[in-house]
């Protein structure tokens, strides 16, 4: 099974933004939304002032955003990519505030979640997204992470990785920053879902009621070590046999 993932390497990009209007083309993303970026941020380093970082959904292995649907319609496929079932999706809007990293947003005009899948409606898997097809410089870099011989295997095995990590939890991203990116902290910290809430508050009273009954049963082992069932009454029939000799 292939495991398809993203390299980006931030220092080539130019900013032309030919990768956003790509994707906005090809996956008929609504006007006023987009399912990558060009962030562009304040860097003294740079001549310019500024450095950016391209981005996109970071198609975790621990995606909030899965835990977070009710009816199951956002998954993690198994060849690597988080997708979106229409069919499934009843727009609550959960996932979007699931995400740390703001890759996702509510179609208008389908009334579900929408977010970069890898222009999967519009490619097949494997096929190289529209934003990777149409970058200049090729700072974009996407194929099988499990083929030793595709150009994303290659990057990723000669290359430092980064990984930009959300504030409170590992989502384990699978997109990766070659050498650096600026900066790492940009994640929001994850909005756990009222649903998910009541779920960990449902879990924990599990847990207690699940430790007062064991707690209970451990004693009643206890209390048949120290005196058994059959000593028990052993000593009351004695007592009834001694009074019937008298």
């Amino acid at each position: 099974m292939s495991r398809y993932v993203m390299a980006i390497d931030s220092g080539r990009c130019i900013n032309c933004k030919a990768c956003i209007v790509a994707c906005q083309q090809r996956n008929k993303v609504p006007s006023g939304h987009s399912r990558n970026w060009v962030r562009e941020l304040p860097d003294e380093s740079q001549k310019s002032g500024v450095s950016v970082q391209p981005g996109a959904c970071m198609h975790c292995d621990n995606p909030v955003c899965v835990y977070a649907c009710p009816t199951g319609a956002t998954f993690k496929g198994r060849d690597g990519a988080v997708e979106v079932d229409k069919d499934r999706c009843i727009g609550c809007g959960s996932c979007i505030s699931a995400c740390p990293y703001g890759a996702r947003f509510k179609n208008e005009v389908t009334g579900t979640a929408d977010k970069c899948d890898y222009c999967r409606e519009h490619a097949q898997p494997g096929q190289a997204p529209a934003c990777v097809s149409v970058c200049t410089t090729h700072c974009r870099v996407f194929g099988d992470a499990d083929d030793p011989n595709s150009d994303v295997a290659k990057l990723l095995a000669s290359r430092k990785r980064v990984y930009v990590a959300a504030k409170d939890c590992d989502t384990k991203p699978t997109l990766t920053y070659l050498d650096s990116t600026t900066p790492t902290d940009w994640p929001k910290a994850v909005d756990t879902p009222a649903p998910l809430k009541l779920v960990e508050y449902a879990s924990t009273g599990v847990k207690w009621t699940a430790g007062a009954a064991l707690l209970g049963v451990i004693g009643v082992f206890f209390k048949q070590l120290v005196l058994p069932s059959d000593r028990e009454h052993g000593h009351h029939d004695d007592d009834q046999h001694k009074g019937g000799q008298a």
